[in-house]
């Protein structure tokens, strides 16, 4: 078990490892910041936004919760996305999920989970407005794999529907929202869909 005071150590290796590869890195990065990128992934320790797509400190903005859900109530996460549109400019707003999500997992339960009961509920609420998706011959793994597809595709639309995002494109802004879902299993991400001021699009598979 790692203990809290090794994480010290392993950040002064990790630092100065980077340093060695470019002695620059640090001091370029304390500048500004100005990703392309803004990331709304579940908060699952093995889901790493940078590590996913091979991009370094300063390459992707990062909002996390549990199984990447988009609310019209979440301050916090709208005020990730109106920086991330209005400030820092990104091009590209990924909505992240990932099969086998343990929150998902659990929106499809009848056990009590106590308070995180009325984040699923948001969860819930697309398995309901997709119900013709499932039927009594899928496995459990089957059914939560596709929920986890369809919450992605409902937090796109929920991203696209903000004010945030509908004033960028009545400013003619260019900003895209994409779907996406990793496998935990294999590395892979699988694109799902897009969203642009012209509406919503399925990815080519």
């Amino acid at each position: 078990m790692t203990q809290i005071s090794e994480l010290f150590t392993r950040n002064r290796l990790w630092a100065d490892r980077l340093k060695e590869i470019n002695p620059n890195f640090f001091s370029s990065l304390a500048e500004q910041q100005s990703p392309e990128f803004l990331w709304i992934g579940c908060a699952d320790s093995r889901v790493p936004a940078n590590e996913i797509v091979d991009l370094p400190p300063g390459g992707v903005f990062v909002h996390r919760n549990i199984a990447n859900v988009v609310v019209p109530s979440d301050l916090n996460c709208l005020s990730v996305i109106q920086y991330a549109v209005e400030v820092l400019k990104v091009k590209h707003v990924i909505v992240c999920g990932h099969y086998g999500c343990g929150g998902v997992k659990a929106s499809l339960d009848d056990a009590d989970h106590g308070l995180i009961d009325n984040w699923l509920h948001h969860i819930r609420d697309v398995a309901r407005l997709h119900h013709a998706d499932f039927d009594d011959s899928m496995s459990e793994e089957d059914r939560v794999n596709r929920l986890c597809e369809l919450n992605v595709i409902e937090q796109v639309r929920n991203v696209a529907n903000t004010t945030i995002l509908r004033h960028a494109w009545e400013r003619g802004g260019e900003v895209e929202v994409h779907g996406w879902v990793y496998s935990i299993a294999d590395g892979i991400v699988k694109g799902l869909c897009t969203h642009t001021a012209d509406g919503l699009k399925n990815d080519a598979a």
